[in-house]
């Protein structure tokens, strides 16, 4: 093993982890962040690059570690899967497919698999705080971060000890990667980030079990992940706030099928949708924080995945629909609601660029054809933990998925993960997924 340093960040990241206690709200919490998790994999095979992920998973023998690679691509298609503000990642898409397929081939139980949930969640959420946000710019939190996460709930599965989770955690850094290129042309690659992201922190674990070294300071060191990829890196940021609650329970969960930054407006947006009734809408203004236009500035989507990060199409389709679901991105709808979306302005503007990214907000204005204006705004959207779904509200989402996902008996799975929280052991996926 590798002898650490005695300011190794990652050392003392997995030794803060370590010593967290945790009460059985934090394993139900858990639990209902797997069944978000698993729900978003099992509706999306039913998708063009959930197929294609399933084509190249049945062609050759499925490792645990592709196992992690297809579950996490998949949780991460429809883009309903859960959010962490403060670092801008998806843990859940990450962490969970790592620990449950390596929890299956172990026989692990629920309530070990939980606890490496929680850490998981735990390390990529930290790291992804420490990055800095220059680093959300060019690459993709998620895919960067992610391997921080995956690699320690592995870890803790497999019992590794400081020293080799410290190896760990150096060798998931050192796969770090995943750019944000994509959204030029739409292409799937953010499904790509997510499963390699479980896939790479998985087999820095099972390398680490080996005696596997690792780089200790990979994200303080002079060629380390700070200093390559983070124009303004927090390190400080890192290991703040120990007695802070799991940083799991800080997550939102997304009640739309959208990216998280068009949550705000659409919120909001719903709010006075129902005030509007048949009167023709002439124009509309959305305030928000500037990370939202780097990633949602998009006046004509070409495409469902397009729409998905548009401020423009996501504000229309509110205030004219009254309503989000699957299919207010495809492409009957994004014809419809065309000339509406060119009428949307957006700007960063105060208070939502200075509570950015502890709170992700927005304001939604429409002008209506009778003179009358009409606007609404939030500090916290539906789904943040300030405003969160309760537990009914997390049910009927993952029956929704699994329903839309051909699913027979969701109930039944439902209450199967809801179990871990008991002890139970890990079910089987429904429907011969893998």
């Amino acid at each position: 093993m590798t002898a650490l340093p005695p300011l190794s960040l990652t050392g003392r990241l997995a030794a803060l982890i370590a010593a967290r206690p945790i009460a059985p709200a934090d394993e139900r919490a858990a639990a209902l962040f797997t069944l978000d998790a698993l729900a978003n994999a099992l509706a999306g095979r039913k998708t063009r690059p959930g197929s294609i992920l399933l084509d190249w998973a049945a062609a050759e023998p499925l490792t645990t570690g592709r196992e992690a690679l297809l579950l996490g691509g998949l949780t991460h298609i429809l883009e309903v899967d859960d959010l962490h503000r403060a670092s801008v990642v998806h843990p859940g898409c990450v962490v969970v497919p790592a620990a449950w397929a390596l929890a299956r081939r172990r026989g692990i139980h629920g309530r070990a698999f939980l606890a490496a949930v929680l850490r998981g969640f735990e390390a990529c959420c930290r790291v992804g705080m420490a990055v800095g946000p220059a680093h959300y710019k060019i690459w993709h939190n998620t895919a960067t971060c992610g391997p921080f996460g995956s690699a320690y709930a592995a870890g803790d599965l497999l019992g590794l000890d400081h020293a080799a989770m410290t190896d760990a955690l150096g060798n998931a850094g050192t796969q770090s990667s995943g750019l944000w290129q994509f959204l030029a042309t739409g292409a799937m690659s953010k499904h790509l980030h997510a499963g390699r992201a479980a896939e790479a922190g998985l087999l820095a674990a099972d390398l680490a079990a080996r005696g596997f070294s690792g780089p200790p300071q990979i994200l303080e060191g002079e060629k380390g992940f700070f200093k390559a990829t983070c124009a303004d890196p927090r390190p400080e940021r890192l290991l703040a706030e120990p007695d802070a609650p799991w940083q799991l329970v800080l997550t939102s969960i997304k009640p739309w099928p959208s990216c998280r930054h068009t949550h705000p407006t659409i919120d909001a947006g719903l709010e006075i949708a129902a005030k509007i009734g048949n009167r023709p809408i002439e124009r509309i203004h959305v305030a928000t924080y500037q990370a939202a236009l780097d990633v949602c500035d998009r006046v004509v989507a070409n495409s469902e995945y397009e729409a998905k990060f548009s401020l423009q199409h996501t504000a229309a389709a509110a205030l004219t629909d009254g309503r989000i679901d699957f299919a207010s991105f495809d492409a009957p709808a994004r014809a419809r609601l065309a000339a509406t979306a060119a009428t949307v302005t957006i700007e960063a503007a105060k208070p939502f660029t200075t509570r950015y990214p502890n709170a992700w907000g927005a304001r939604i204005t429409a002008w209506l054809g009778d003179g009358a204006t009409l606007s609404a705004e939030r500090e916290h959207a539906y789904g943040d933990p300030e405003n969160p779904l309760d537990e009914a509200a997390m049910r009927a989402k993952a029956t929704m998925l699994l329903e839309y996902g051909g699913i027979a008996e969701p109930q039944r799975f439902i209450n199967a993960i809801l179990a871990l929280a008991e002890d139970a052991p890990l079910p089987d996926l429904p429907e011969a997924v893998l």
